[in-house]
């Protein structure tokens, strides 16, 4: 299970650095469940370097990446220099990357190929707007991000490092969340594609069972371990309420 924390534009490098020392001090040494913490690039080397070494592994990943090497793109940052601050994954794909900066599937793609490629384990974001839904099209929009954000991955082995995270996005920041059935219904849906993409790859179908799959969309303390509970949310996505230490630990004590 995979407990991860997205802090989005929020936390300066100080804040940053308390925040990680409160999650590594309040955490326990069980492996279970996974944690990750995704602060803004400005703080991923000293959020790395104040985690290095704890007695709770703690991953560090980064919010963003551009799909290529290097090069003139100024503000960008490259999946080198998100492995050289210190971080091993990176989000991709978020609704907010989607709908509010204009990415594409086909962007989000080739960033998913180039975060592979680098050595880092990407989260691929899928999730459907509120009128998606309302019209019945959750389905077709998941699946077609799903098969859009991996097309660029030709082999089962690296199509086993990527996790995915349904996040719909009437529930992002609304205070709305999907019921723990509607959680359900997606990611057992997720789970049937990657099957079949595992198959298409010369895989084993079965390797989609051991895929991730969280759910994110304002996930709390209080409704943390009932979307846990079911068969296919294998871990959760967390916005505001990893912003706080007592919040966010305790939403990772129900994935305990």
């Amino acid at each position: 299970m995979l407990i991860a924390g997205n802090w989005k534009m929020y936390k300066t490098g100080e804040e940053a650095v308390a925040l990680a020392g409160q999650l590594l001090d309040g955490l326990p040494e069980a492996r279970e469940p996974l944690v990750a913490v995704f602060p803004p690039a400005t703080a991923l080397s000293a959020v790395a370097e104040r985690l290095r070494g704890g007695r709770k592994e703690i991953v560090v990943g980064a919010q963003n990446i551009h799909f290529e090497k290097e090069g003139a793109f100024t503000g960008e940052i490259s999946a080198e220099m998100v492995r050289s601050a210190g971080a091993h994954a990176v989000i991709l794909g978020h609704s907010e990357r989607r709908h509010v900066f204009g990415e594409s599937d086909e962007v989000v793609g080739r960033k998913v190929a180039r975060a592979l490629e680098a050595g880092l384990f990407p989260i691929l974001c899928v999730g459907e707007k509120l009128e998606e839904r309302e019209s019945g099209s959750t389905s077709a929009v998941v699946a077609r991000q799903l098969e859009e954000g991996i097309r660029g991955v030709s082999s089962a082995a690296d199509l086993a490092r990527i996790v995915l995270a349904y996040e719909p996005v009437w529930a992002i920041g609304t205070g709305k969340t999907a019921t723990p059935a509607q959680g359900q219904e997606v990611h057992q849906l997720l789970r049937s594609k990657l099957r079949a993409a595992f198959q298409q790859r010369g895989g084993r179908p079965e390797s989609a069972d051991d895929t991730l799959i969280l759910y994110g969309g304002s996930v709390k303390p209080e409704n943390a371990a009932e979307l846990l509970a079911e068969s296919d949310i294998d871990g959760l996505l967390v916005g505001g309420a990893s912003l706080k230490a007592d919040s966010f630990l305790k939403i990772c004590r129900a994935g305990a």
